[in-house]
């Protein structure tokens, strides 16, 4: 009996602390999601919302009010994510993704429509099996403002509550095999097609040489006296043919004198040769010039550690090659993301809008990198929060704006509403640095917490009837949820090598962006042992998240 109280007054104190029951289903959703079976885990989206299943099951709830800052962070700041490289990539080669991110995305939206009408599933659950089986969370949190807000109404016979709780469960109960069937069906369908991904992968970079080298945090700066006879007897575009990495900065000092030595110049006993590198570097390469010397003053003007943003015109479209940093800049390159997702940093490498580069070294010589490229960001952790904060009233107050056409009402909803404003702030933010700082950590937290906050309210949501939907119709929705799976991606598969051309590397990167899953990527990088996959990711990623928000609207019309 003493037990039952004890679990009855806890009860009591999760009901009356909403507060202290999100956090707990934060945390413990966390904590679920970072259990690992193999290599997979289901990650903080699925533990959330099964925590919030577990605790919805007992009633527990979260204000709506909470949901919908969630869903406003999340959503603004997918926006703002994609909007650097939208506009963008739609001028570029970019566009054969753009094609496969909608080839995907209309054929799940068409299967998970079907299922509704042939397996005849409540209003609402088509909506739940088209996030479920594509793992898209915006999907799911466009659906549900959507009806919210009035936007779309419910049919007679149901309330716009058990419609958002039909979106839910529906998600719910499709999202498991989304996650676990995408990475499965990724993993295999390579073999299956007798495809050798590192081979592909490796024959892509046929020709490309390495870039630069490891991050930022292996990077120091030294200073060696040549002492080796032998490398005197070489001259200077040898000793570059055979030592140098294409990505360290060696200057030659002599007599006090940094000097520019020609191709046909040697070097003498006794120069001194100022190095940023990686230490693989020292203890491989630049060891068997001569003996390493203690610096006369600091190096640590030369391991200066900032992010250039790439805006300039002139700038995009350039290769790693033909910017040439080591050399004209002395300026270590460290590193390269795109979408937040690090790229390879390989000699023919192109930039684009938006991408963002790693560099060490002195000050000086990164502003004129800077220069040449963009935007230079160095350790500011301000958030221009007056342009967050009306971007974000701005995105809902134009979600507001509709046209009635007849019975039907037309407009944008909050998460288009939220989307257009954050597409256009990073668009903005792209071409005028200096307006609408949104740091990485600030804009991860942001959109993390915010997608989780909501996550938590779907699942407290689905929770109460979870159980009932799941014995009176989880295995006609299972089945559906399979279809919205993985027909996308073999009929994507086929599509991208066969129409677009896509190599098979680079399409099963897409495809995985096409269905907004980076567990998926990291399982194509690690079977292709090499990050060119992720280039095909960041082409659809952005793509991927603006439609597949925008399906979660529309879907609920059918």
């Amino acid at each position: 009996m003493d037990e039952i109280d004890k679990l009855s007054r806890l009860g009591e104190i999760l009901h009356a602390q909403p507060v202290l029951t999100l956090f707990l289903v934060l945390g413990i959703g966390y904590l679920i999601g970072g259990i690992r079976i193999g290599s997979f885990s289901l990650g903080p989206v699925a533990g959330v919302l099964f925590a919030g299943l577990f605790l919805g099951h007992f009633d527990f709830r979260m204000s709506p009010g909470a949901q919908a800052v969630g869903f406003a962070l999340f959503i603004f700041s997918v926006g703002y994510q994609a909007g650097p490289r939208f506009f963008d990539v739609l001028r570029t080669d970019g566009l054969k993704y753009f094609l496969l991110a909608i080839f995907i995305a209309s054929t799940g939206f068409t299967l998970a429509v079907i299922a509704a009408q042939l397996l005849e599933l409540a209003p609402g659950t088509s909506a739940g099996v088209l996030s479920g089986g594509l793992t898209s969370s915006p999907t799911l949190a466009a659906a549900q403002e959507a009806i919210r807000s009035g936007q779309i109404s419910p049919p007679e016979g149901i309330t716009a509550d058990e419609m958002i709780g039909n979106v839910a469960t529906g998600y719910a109960i499709t999202y498991i095999f989304g996650l676990a069937g995408l990475i499965a069906i990724i993993k295999l369908l390579p073999q299956l097609l007798g495809i050798d991904l590192e081979k592909e992968a490796r024959a892509l970079e046929v020709s490309q040489e390495s870039a630069t080298a490891p991050q930022a945090a292996n990077v120091s700066a030294r200073i060696y006296r040549v002492t080796n006879a032998e490398i005197i007897k070489l001259p200077i575009a040898q000793i570059g043919v055979q030592y140098w990495d294409k990505a360290s900065v060696v200057k030659v000092r002599r007599n006090g004198k940094i000097l520019k030595p020609a191709p046909d110049d040697f070097l003498q006993l006794g120069d001194e040769l100022l190095v940023l590198a990686p230490v693989e570097f020292y203890t491989g390469t630049i060891a068997k010039f001569g003996e390493e010397i203690a610096p006369e003053t600091g190096t640590a003007q030369y391991t200066q550690t900032a992010q250039i943003v790439v805006i300039n015109k002139q700038a995009v479209g350039k290769s790693i090659q033909e910017l040439d940093i080591a050399r004209k800049y002395g300026v270590l390159l460290t590193g390269i993301s795109r979408m937040r997702i690090e790229v390879p940093r390989t000699a023919d490498f192109n930039l684009r809008k938006g991408d963002i580069l790693t560099v060490a070294g002195p000050h000086d010589n990164v502003d004129l990198l800077g220069e040449e490229l963009g935007h230079v960001e160095r350790e500011i952790a301000e958030t221009d929060m007056v342009t967050f904060a009306f971007g974000i009233a701005f995105g809902v107050a134009i979600g507001m704006l509709a046209i009635n056409v007849g019975q039907l009402t037309i407009g944008l909803g909050s998460a288009g509403g939220l989307l257009a404003s954050g597409l256009a702030i990073g668009y903005l933010r792209s071409v005028y640095p200096v307006f609408g700082r949104l740091p990485d950590g600030a804009r991860w937290i942001l959109m993390e917490f915010g997608l989780l906050l909501f996550m938590a309210g779907v699942g407290l949501r689905a929770g109460g009837d979870i159980i009932e939907t799941f014995a009176s119709a989880g295995p006609v929705l299972i089945l559906a949820g399979i279809s919205v799976t993985l027909i996308p991606v073999l009929t994507g598969y086929y599509f991208g090598r066969k129409v677009l051309k896509i190599h098979p590397v680079l399409l099963l990167g897409g495809i995985t962006g096409s269905m907004t899953s980076g567990a998926s990527l990291s399982v194509v990088t690690k079977a292709a042992n090499s990050s060119v996959p992720s280039l095909g990711y960041t082409g659809a990623y952005a793509f991927a998240n603006v439609l597949l928000t925008i399906a979660g609207s529309i879907i609920l019309l059918f």
